[in-house]
């Protein structure tokens, strides 16, 4: 299997630098989402230069680049909240830095050359800017470069907060949830489309080694599983749904591996993230047994989500296609 390795490998490796993550598919997504929801604010020229066609503002220009006030930024065009100020940092690069966006507020979309992953409100598809990891700003190690101009600030201090109130709010009833069950590509897809989830996205957990790359993983000596994090609003689904699609769509009785992708690095396991979790898993387990499975899926204790390369991340909604190891079969009521 570590020649079926290396082939995943090469095609990652071309995948990124032929640009098969075209740009356009934002663009489409942009004249989707605009039918659906509320009229957008009016641009000026040269907000529509940035957001609309995918411009940048001069470095050291932009509103925000040296702001430390307390709020939220929202979405120039729809008004959606982005970041939040806590989650901002000076780079020194020109342009405002967060190393972490609200859940679900900003989706990445790679640039057709494979170059540069590109940053997108979730909302209406107006252009941020670009993201960037491994730098080693902060500890997330992340770093949003966003044009002020597709940005708006709301204070704390005033009383239009209702913005980032509700974003706040909305932030601190999201809960997470992180599962391993073969290659995550395969794992993602189907959480990302499942009712209730706001945002996915792909990893490593379990090791000891910090912020792994994907070929170290590959290499099979880290200790790290492939990890799908799930952020989900427990007012539209529940952590027990994501538990029952979770063991409907990969094979929880291989001991290898999942499917053809053979490897400590593929097996499956929940890692949970609170005593409640942990029994709701246990359950399932248990219902399993009783249905005569020889259940192989691992019970863990959440630790540090270390987040892949951004060419890993939404990888079969880009590519349009359907997992390879991936199935969903129904097997509870």
């Amino acid at each position: 299997m570590e020649k079926q390795t290396g082939i995943r490998l090469y095609i990652l490796i071309v995948y990124a630098m032929v640009g098969l993550l075209s740009c356009n598919q934002s663009g489409r997504s942009q004249n989707q989402i605009k039918d659906k929801n509320m009229e957008w604010n009016k641009l000026t020229p040269e907000e529509e230069r940035v957001i609309v066609h995918k411009g940048t503002e001069r470095p050291f220009t932009g509103e925000y680049v040296n702001s430390k006030d307390s709020g939220t930024y929202v979405c120039k065009r729809c008004n959606a909240p982005l970041y939040r100020s806590e989650d901002k940092f000076d780079s020194h690069c020109g342009w405002p830095s967060f190393d972490d966006e609200i859940p679900g507020a900003v989706k990445r979309v790679p640039d057709a050359d494979g170059m540069r992953t590109e940053i997108i409100c979730a909302n209406c598809g107006a252009h941020l800017g670009h993201v960037f990891t491994g730098e080693g700003f902060t500890s997330k190690d992340t770093r949003h470069c966003v044009n002020s101009i597709s940005m708006k600030f709301v204070p704390a201090a005033m009383g239009s907060v209702a913005v980032a109130a509700k974003a706040s709010q909305d932030k601190d009833s999201l809960q997470k949830a992180y599962f391993a069950s073969g290659c995550f590509w395969g794992t993602e897809y189907y959480f990302m489309k499942a009712k209730g989830v706001v945002s996915t996205a792909v990893g490593f957990m379990g090791g000891h080694v910090d912020n792994p790359s994907y070929r170290q993983v590959c290499q099979k000596n880290t200790g790290h599983l492939e990890t799908t994090e799930v952020v989900f609003n427990p007012k539209e689904t529940s952590y027990e749904n994501l538990v029952k699609l979770f063991f409907e769509t990969h094979d929880f009785t291989q001991t290898n591996g999942q499917g053809p992708d053979i490897g400590p690095q593929y097996l499956s396991c929940i890692f949970y993230s609170s005593p409640e979790q942990k029994e709701i898993a246990e359950k399932y387990i248990q219902i399993l047994k009783d249905k005569g499975y020889k259940v192989a899926t691992m019970l863990k204790p959440a630790t540090t989500f270390w987040k892949a390369e951004d060419y890993h991340q939404q990888y079969y909604e880009h590519k349009g296609t359907t997992p390879y190891c991936h199935v969903y079969r129904k097997i509870f009521d």
